[in-house]
């Protein structure tokens, strides 16, 4: 155990080196964007929360009714026990919001990505990321054991290239993008990728983890995955596909078979969240509005997306500006790597239909204020 010890020590002093070392703050949450913490009440802008259901009476209670009828627990996994009856209407429910046949809910997004790719690609088929694909889809695509190759961010052509170079060496292959990148908020150029996978016989995976209700217009890919937990206010993870696609990811994808059901209490909040979220496209429109209000106002490029990266650089300084940030009243959390490129530190900005005006409007000033000269 002091070898242990002395390895986790060195490890964390070459972390804290880099100021890239992690710790946990207990965060409370409440409603309009509002966070305590310290017992200082602040105005959230680093929460995935886009349009605010996490807070809505309508979910709440339908997490409440599920617990009072199902318990706390799925009790096993779902081809075992846990595949209790609100599972199955939040899958008919997905598959219907993006036009599929079928859908399969996942414990969380990052078990969908290790999942997916392995259950559809092995030895000897191609798998193609664009290069800044979150974590959970380079973590399953080395599952899988497929050669792995990359193309420029959001470049169709560069993908085209690789796909003419390497394609006829592989039986199968799977391009994976994001519809809206997590920490650049940008857009895929979804019609140009899927013409190239046409081109190619390649299948699409697309992670909409930030888009699902926010920004998901223009074509649908084949395979389509996004999270729970943050449009819709809840958690897990799911997949969207053809029937045929769901019923042998049933058998083969590994982060569904062996792990527990959703609890019901989430599944059900999901589901009321999706009802919400079809209802009420003037909320689905709110945080793009928010986002292109705050980029306008400090001159940065028209927001994509409900999120806004302010380039900082250097890790520190990135830490330095959230930390005064938080002084004047604002959570604004610092990304440092290796969640984004070295040289490439920075307040993500996520904006919800939650926020008001005034709010965007004060956090605007403050970044301008504290990053003038």
């Amino acid at each position: 155990m002091d070898s242990l010890d002395a390895f986790a020590g060195d490890k964390l002093a070459a972390l804290d080196a880099g100021t890239l070392r992690r710790r946990l703050t207990t965060t409370g949450r409440g409603a309009e964007a509002a966070a305590t913490r310290g017992g200082h009440v602040l105005v959230s802008f680093s929460c995935n929360d886009y349009l605010g259901l996490s807070q809505h009476p309508r979910v709440i209670a339908a997490a409440q009714d599920a617990v009072a009828v199902h318990g706390a627990g799925a009790g096993g996994s779902r081809l075992v026990t846990g595949n209790h009856a609100i599972l199955g209407a939040l899958e008919a429910r997905l598959a219907a919001h993006k036009g599929k046949e079928a859908a399969m809910v996942f414990g969380s997004g990052y078990l969908a990505n290790l999942g997916i790719t392995p259950a559809l690609a092995g030895a000897g088929d191609l798998v193609v990321l664009d290069e800044l694909s979150h974590a959970c889809m380079w973590a399953g695509a080395k599952l899988s054991g497929a050669r792995i190759l990359t193309f420029r961010h959001n470049d169709a052509a560069d993908l085209a290239a690789t796909l003419s170079a390497a394609r006829a060496q592989h039986r199968r292959a799977l391009i994976l993008t994001e519809r809206i990148f997590s920490m650049d908020g940008d857009r895929a150029p979804m019609g140009d990728i899927l013409a190239v996978a046409r081109d190619f016989d390649a299948w699409t995976l697309v992670d909409d983890a930030h888009g699902l209700g926010v920004v998901e217009d223009g074509p649908r890919a084949p395979l389509e995955m996004g999270t729970l937990s943050k449009s819709l206010g809840s958690y897990g993870g799911y997949l969207c596909a053809s029937q045929t696609v769901i019923d042998l990811l049933t058998s083969r994808a590994r982060s569904f078979i062996y792990t527990t059901g959703l609890p019901p209490a989430s599944a059900a909040a999901a589901l009321e969240a999706l009802v919400i979220l079809e209802g009420e496209p003037e909320r689905r429109a709110r945080p793009l509005a928010l986002a292109r209000r705050f980029t306008a106002r400090l001159g940065l490029a028209e927001a994509e997306s409900a999120v806004v990266p302010v380039l900082v650089g250097d890790a520190q300084k990135a830490l330095d500006l959230s930390a005064r940030l938080e002084a004047e009243g604002f959570l604004v959390v610092a990304i440092r790597p290796p969640t984004v490129p070295a040289g490439t530190a920075r307040l993500r900005v996520a904006f919800s239909a939650a926020h008001s005006e005034s709010q965007v409007d004060a956090l605007a000033e403050a970044v301008a204020r504290l990053t003038a000269g």
